[in-house]
C-alpha cells in the first residue's frame, strides 16, 4: 500500500534532496492530510559525512554507487503494511518497498569500514515541515558560486529560523530533531510489518 504520488508530479531539484523531501511532505499534508502522521523524513549521514549509496541517478557506475555527504528520503509506513520509500534520486521504483530499497540501495553496512557506517535521523513529516529551514548557504563555494543551481522557489524557513539544516544533517543524538537510529534500529522500525513481526 502506498500514497498515490507519481515522481513526475513532485518538485525536484538535483542535489537538494532535503528540499525535495520537504516539498513532498508538504504535498502529502495538503493532498492526503489523513496520512501525514504515518510519514517520515529520514536524513542519512555520519560523522565523516561520507556515506555509500547505490542505485542513484547521479552515479556513472553500472551499480549506481555514489558517496554522498548526506542523503534524505521519505518513508510512508501504513498500519499493517510494508513501509514504502520515496526517493526522487533513485533508479529504483517510486515508491519502492522498504526491504528492496534496503537490499539494493542502502545495503548491509557490516562490511564497511566503521567511518562509513551510516546513521539515520528519523523525523515525523509534520514535525519536519514545522521545523526545517535552509538558506542554501551550504551549497555555495568559498567564492560564492553555486555548487549546483538552487531551486527556483524561495528558501524554506520558519518564523523562528532561516537556517538550521546542519542540525538535521548532524547525527549527534543530543540534537532535538526526531531520533537518530543505527541501521539495525532502522530495519527493526520499518521492516517489521513486512516480516509480520
Amino acid at each position: 500500500m502506498s500514497i498515490d504520488v507519481v515522481k513526475e508530479g513532485c518538485v525536484y531539484t538535483s542535489c537538494y534532496c532535503e528540499e525535495n523531501v520537504w516539498c513532498l511532505c508538504d504535498k502529502i499534508q495538503k493532498e492526503y492530510p489523513d496520512k501525514i502522521e504515518k510519514c517520515y523524513c529520514i536524513f542519512i549521514s555520519n560523522k565523516k559525512r561520507a556515506i555509500p549509496f547505490w542505485r542513484q541517478r547521479a552515479s556513472k557506475r553500472e551499480d549506481g554507487q555514489v558517496f554522498w555527504d548526506y542523503h534524505v528520503i521519505f518513508i510512508y509506513q501504513p498500519s499493517g503494511s510494508s513501509a514504502m520509500v520515496y526517493d526522487l534520486d533513485t533508479t529504483l521504483t517510486f515508491p519502492c518497498d522498504f526491504r528492496r530499497y534496503y537490499e539494493e540501495s542502502i545495503k548491509d553496512d557490516r562490511r564497511f569500514k566503521p567511518e562509513y557506517q551510516r546513521l539515520f535521523r528519523v523525523i515525523p513529516a509534520a514535525e519536519f515541515l514545522q521545523t526545517f529551514a535552509s538558506d542554501r548557504s551550504h551549497m555555495l563555494t568559498q567564492d560564492g558560486q553555486w555548487m549546483s543551481p538552487p531551486p527556483v522557489y524561495l528558501p524554506i524557513k520558519t518564523e523562528e529560523c532561516s537556517n538550521n539544516i546542519q542540525e538535521f544533517i548532524s547525527m549527534e543524538k543530543e540534537i532535538n530533531h526526531g531520533v537518530v537510529l543505527s541501521l539495525q534500529e532502522l530495519l527493526e522500525r520499518f521492516m517489521r510489518n513486512s516480516d509480520n513481526t
